[in-house]
């Protein structure tokens, strides 16, 4: 039996779903925890659910996978601004670093999290 805890965040509607022998068994919306419509924030909430459905343990699952694209983010972002310009500059600059310095920090973190993930038992 393999297990795969899948997980999508930061961008937005935060999910998490877990897959038994490529079947998925659980999945849910962080949204319906929060009530927060579209909530993009790391889905703790729908990872609880889905581990309890499936009645699975986090050191139980075999793989724990995370989705993030963020080069089509990033396009998606200059494709805003770009459809919005001169008058979304502005806008565009203050936007930018915060982004990159998002990024930045993700990959350090998503990092730190998956080498002490199942170390700790955070869940």
């Amino acid at each position: 039996m393999t297990s795969i805890l899948a997980i999508s965040a930061f961008y937005h509607d935060s999910a998490a779903c877990i897959l038994i022998d490529g079947k998925i068994i659980a999945a849910a919306q962080e949204e319906r925890f929060t009530r927060k419509k579209h909530d993009p924030n790391y889905p703790h909430n729908a990872i609880e659910f889905v581990l309890k459905f499936s009645n699975l343990k986090l050191s139980e699952v075999d793989e724990i996978v995370f989705f993030e694209k963020p080069f089509l983010k990033f396009e998606r972002l200059l494709e805003t601004y770009v459809a919005f310009a001169p008058k979304g500059f502005i806008s565009f600059a203050k936007a930018m670093p915060l982004w990159i310095k998002e990024k930045k920090i993700f990959v350090i973190v998503n990092n730190f999290f998956k080498f002490n993930l199942l170390k700790y038992s955070i869940y």
